[in-house]
């Protein structure tokens, strides 16, 4: 049997669309900034993409500045919209923001690792403009933030907010003309495109200076020759439909299957708001490296936590940040992807539970 993916945080499952749009690009081939005829047609596809993207997040084309990735989309946000702010960062961003944010403070979060409104206002309410990043959704826990609390809050104290949507884009809801933060940070690969591509989308009329230099693309916001083939794909990936509803149906079998399996499994955050594809659990006392290895011998692809730490395992800062002190190294992330089969649920118990029966022994033995 083939491996099951439950790892779609860390990269999502090739969408169909976004692979023919990616062959066909590399096909065509050219350059968008050359003015001859191939020339032209791949700043068609550039353009086009742009507007796919535009449409799925309610903004306007030439609000939308294409990026390497989610990485360098932050990293711009930041570049730009720091310099003269207090720059505050919420206690479980993700390490792009987090290494970004020079001299941050930070905003605590809940238990339930929703940013902590209370002390958001507190900081705000000291005066200095502000700079406020906060995520969408969070990428180990699958929490939701409450965005238009938040935006409320940032425009009644003259606070610019950039939101790090990488991990909720497509598959929640999000209208950045609605929401009005400064920036919003998107991914390609998280989207079911392939990685190379993303997007900084501005608020209308900011313009940010290049945190990248070179022959003007992107209105002199980005330099660089467009990776043409992932912009093609970025732009198919955004037109696809996302089945939450389904999703949300296998991650609760899931949870519900670890409860009864053991009650000392935690899910982190589960009773806040959530992606539908994200579970984030805790067995208290044992190792997350030691469940991913046992998983991954079993074929199931989990991780611990984010993957983008170059490999390593160690204590989560997100668990850490909502509490859960020793444990923090004890968390899987189980992230379904788009076309998750029917039966992943099933498939992730058995191995889950053949896991726990053994290492629950060995754990007994030792104590002893």
């Amino acid at each position: 049997m083939d491996p099951l993916d439950l790892d779609a945080n860390a990269t999502e499952a090739l969408r169909p669309a976004a692979k023919a749009a990616l062959v066909a690009a590399l096909r065509q081939g050219g350059n968008p900034s050359s003015i001859h005829a191939g020339g032209r047609a791949a700043r068609g596809v550039v353009e086009r993409a742009r507007r796919q993207v535009a449409d799925r997040f309610g903004a306007a084309p030439g609000d939308v500045v294409l990026t390497s990735g989610g990485t360098e989309a932050n990293a711009l946000a930041l570049h730009g919209l720091s310099p003269g702010r207090r720059v505050l960062v919420g206690a479980t961003e993700h390490p792009a923001v987090r290494a970004a944010a020079s001299a941050a403070e930070t905003i605590r979060v809940l238990p339930d690792g929703r940013a902590d409104l209370g002390h958001l206002l507190a900081l705000l309410a000291e005066g200095a403009p502000a700079l406020v990043c906060l995520m969408a959704a969070n990428n180990e826990t699958g929490v939701l933030n409450p965005l238009d609390e938040i935006a409320a809050l940032c425009a009644s104290h003259g606070a610019l907010l950039h939101v790090d949507a990488v991990q909720s884009a497509g598959r929640v809801g999000l209208d950045a003309r609605r929401l009005g933060a400064a920036s919003i940070a998107i991914s390609a690969h998280k989207m079911g495109g392939v990685p190379g591509a993303g997007a900084l989308i501005l608020a209308p009329g900011l313009h940010l200076p290049a945190l990248i230099a070179g022959g003007g693309q992107e209105r002199g916001r980005r330099g660089g020759t467009e990776p043409l083939p992932a912009i093609a794909a970025f732009g198919a990936a955004a037109a696809e439909p996302y089945d939450a509803r389904r999703i949300a149906g296998l991650r609760d079998a899931i949870e519900a299957g670890l409860r009864e399996l053991d009650p000392a499994i935690v899910i982190a955050g589960g009773g806040a708001p959530r992606l539908p594809n994200t579970s984030l659990a805790v067995w208290p006392g044992v190792p997350a490296e030691t469940q991913v290895i046992a998983l991954d011998l079993a074929g199931i692809r989990v991780s611990a936590g984010a993957a983008c730490s170059s490999g390593k395992v160690g204590a989560s800062h997100v668990l850490e940040a909502m509490g859960f002190g020793a444990d923090a190294a004890c968390g899987i992330r189980i992230s379904l992807p788009w076309n998750a089969p029917d039966d992943a649920p099933q498939r992730f118990l058995a191995a889950y539970a053949a896991m726990h029966k053994r290492l629950s022994s060995r754990r007994a033995s030792a104590s002893t």
